[in-house]
């Protein structure tokens, strides 16, 4: 989903971003700008958190851009979008497996870091509920890959990754090969038909270890925690595999529960949480059972959230803070849920693990859109279980600004247990033998000079055609964002590079197809289907091209904006900074992007050779559609026949529509596929109208896009 310069990029913003309060945004320009950056860099870490169990940043740092978001969009309430990460739960999955709807929504924890916030916490629960002193339920929390378990008539049907909090990925094969997670279970004795339980699925911190000599002893990269270990166990995509990873799995909260009737038993049969873990222990359930604690008031849980901080490293299994949660669970529903959290519970996390080493050399490495990156290798050092080597020194910048020198003593922290960070230098360990860190003046690839654009902290090389720069180019090039080459992914790309075949965007339409087939792994049909996808995307729309471009701050809907107001790409190099300022959504720094990348004649010269060889570069008037969804909203709920739903949003925003992901009483129609969730019964209660599958493609039937046609089964 993102590139690696892409993520660079995002990590960048990020660390900027972290550095504005609320109060610095004067006017209402600058606050659009300001919650449309909140919006890119919050999907990319939920992307990072949720589906691949790696985030970049700490917990704290997250939160505080979830905060900045919530107060600018309070303050500027204009600029909320319904995508909005204060909108919906976070979302982003895989493809690997099917998804499936989670009976109850598997929303995200609040977080709290001192005994303020767990004060300010209770307050809100006394005053929502008019208790004068509250019931918690504290437990540990798990640091490990979160699932959905669900059992009907005792017998364990179907588990499931968190995915969107909404819909997962059902990973039911996986999960049965944990021992821990019961077959089957007396849930009947307990009045309980049907029940989906969270849980976490673990690995103990001395099998860790093992598995990651063992990759390290193979030649493979180890992985960076037990929680990166344990999600990617669970994506395996043969069982036996999964079965030797020792995986074991916690559950903690149950979130579904109704008798043979459909009654709903939570906060009526199964009253008390710490009540429900112990039944869960019965039942032959690993839950929190010994580790519970009920306290009667916020101190007894500040006390014993302290404790287990000092204790932490003792226990078996990784952990990154408590759960603390109204014990009652009659009073959820009137406590609530925000789109992002519950309000009856929250997590208080555990202080992030720091370690000092020394910087042995710094090397620069350069991404897909030519920023140089300082990386200091350091003398291994152990922080939180895992050997750190090596640290971003993310740019110039932030070495002047640390005073970071080759042979400093630094301390390093693991932000959120996973990405190392220079915190700061120990200045009174130096010797006097220290170096000043020279950033280079060009590129450590290809030796073009480097450009520094006013106002940025990043050394960028401009050279389309350098080696470090190429291959993530082409792979971009070819992805499904920009000209959709099905065949043509990551890891076809560098072994298409390393063999020769491809040096440059352009050799795409040059392969040798003969020799290709030669290959192990390519039959005479894969290197047919493959050369048809080439050809096919010689006639994407231009914007297509334009994104594939990766001209930098230019996503798919500035390539949109542009390709809206030319003819031809090549039309780019005649227009000023000044006129691509005045296109909708377009800043000066963008629009200096656009023009520095069209007035370098390495780029144009890649340009001319993709239109010398047949590619389009101009638009067709077949490109025109015709909006007929102007000012409607659609929300798609289930599973579709006709497509996937990715291209059926596709379509409504072709069409003029808008898309969303949650319904509100401004959407339009609520499209219903297969085995609907929550939405449907959301929509019902707000009057929307719905429609199912067959009503949406009759409605759109006619007129949807040339290149969308072949996406949808008619």
């Amino acid at each position: 989903m993102y590139t690696p310069e892409k993520e660079k990029e995002l990590i960048k913003i990020t660390k900027q971003l972290l550095n504005v309060s609320p109060d610095q945004i004067k006017n209402e320009q600058e606050a659009e700008r300001v919650i449309s950056q909140l919006r890119e860099v919050i999907k990319y870490h939920d992307w990072r958190y949720y589906v691949l169990a790696n985030p970049v940043i700490s917990d704290y740092e997250y939160d505080k851009l979830f905060h900045l978001l919530k107060k600018l969009e309070e303050k500027y309430p204009q600029f909320i979008t319904p995508d909005s990460p204060t909108q919906r739960v976070a979302s982003g999955l895989t493809k690997e497996f099917p998804q499936v709807m989670h009976l109850a929504p598997m929303l995200s924890l609040d977080n709290s870091y001192d005994a303020e916030d767990l004060r300010d916490f209770d307050r809100r629960v006394r005053e929502a509920t008019g208790l004068d002193v509250v019931e918690y339920s504290v437990e540990p929390k798990f640091d490990g890959a979160g699932i959905s378990l669900v059992y009907e008539d005792n017998l364990f049907v179907r588990g499931a990754t968190r995915g969107d909090g909404i819909v997962g990925e059902d990973i039911t094969p996986n999960l049965k090969t944990i021992k821990t997670i019961p077959l089957s279970a007396d849930f009947k004795s307990y009045g309980i038909k049907t029940i989906e339980i969270r849980g976490e699925v673990l690995i103990r911190k001395d099998l860790f270890k093992k598995i990651n000599e063992e990759r390290l002893e193979e030649g493979l990269p180890p992985f960076a925690n037990p929680r990166n270990a344990a999600a990617g166990s669970l994506r395996l995509q043969d069982p036996k595999e999964v079965a030797k990873r020792g995986l074991e799995a916690f559950v903690y909260q149950i979130t579904y529960a109704v008798d043979e009737h459909g009654n709903n038993l939570l906060g009526t049969k199964i009253k008390k949480h710490h009540e429900a873990i112990k039944m869960l222990y019965k039942l032959g359930f690993r839950s929190p059972y010994r580790e519970i604690k009920v306290c009667r008031g916020i101190d007894e849980v500040i006390d014993y959230c302290q404790q287990w901080q000092e204790k932490r490293d003792q226990y078996p299994y990784e952990l990154d803070g408590m759960v603390v949660k109204v014990n009652d669970i009659s009073l959820y529903d009137k406590l609530g849920v925000t789109s992002h959290h519950p309000r009856w519970a929250i997590a208080f996390k555990f202080k992030a693990r720091q370690a000092t080493t020394r910087i042995i050399k710094v090397v620069f490495q350069v991404g897909r859109t030519g920023a140089v990156t300082p990386v200091a290798k350091l003398e291994p050092v152990e922080i939180g279980g895992v050997t750190v080597s090596s640290v971003s020194l993310i740019n110039e910048d932030f070495i002047r600004e640390k005073d970071i020198r080759i042979g400093d003593m630094v301390l390093i922290e693991r932000a959120g247990d996973v990405i190392p960070y220079v915190v700061k230098v120990i200045k009174e360990a130096r010797t006097g033998e220290e170096k000043p860190i020279q950033f280079p003046k060009n590129c450590p690839s290809c030796g073009s000079p480097l450009v520094k654009p006013p106002g940025e902290a990043v050394w960028r090389c401009i050279n389309i055609n350098c080696p470090a720069q190429v291959v993530e180019r082409i792979i971009y090039f070819a992805s499904k964002d920009a000209m959709d080459i099905r065949g043509l992914g990551e890891a076809t790309v560098r072994r298409f590079y390393q063999l020769g075949f491809l040096k440059s965007i352009p050799d795409i339409y040059r392969l040798p197809y003969d020799r290709i087939k030669q290959l192990e792994g390519f039959g005479e049909k894969s290197v047919e289907n493959l050369k048809k996808a080439v050809e096919e995307s010689k006639h994407r729309p231009i914007h297509r091209l334009i994104t594939g471009l990766s001209i930098r701050y230019v996503g798919k809907v500035t390539a949109k904006t542009l390709a809206d107001h030319i003819n031809c790409v090549e039309e780019l190099k005649d227009w000023s900074v000044q006129e691509l300022e005045q296109l909708p959504d377009i800043g000066y720094v963008v629009a200096r992007s656009i023009y520095d990348f069209f007035h370098n004649e390495e780029n144009l010269k890649v340009l001319y050779q993709l239109k010398e060889l047949g590619v389009q570069t101009c638009r067709e008037t077949a490109e025109k559609v015709e909006h007929i969804l102007d000012g409607k909203t659609f929300v798609f709920t289930g599973t579709l026949h006709c497509c996937s739903r990715e291209t059926a949003q596709e379509i409504v925003e072709k069409l003029g529509g808008k898309a969303t992901g949650s319904v509100s009483r401004k959407t339009s129609y609520l499209v219903v596929g297969e085995n609907p969730g929550s939405k449907l019964r959301k929509a019902e209660q707000l009057g929307v109208q719905i429609i199912n599958e067959e009503g949406f493609i009759k409605m759109v039937k006619d007129h949807i896009p040339q290149e969308l046609k072949e996406k949808v089964n008619l």
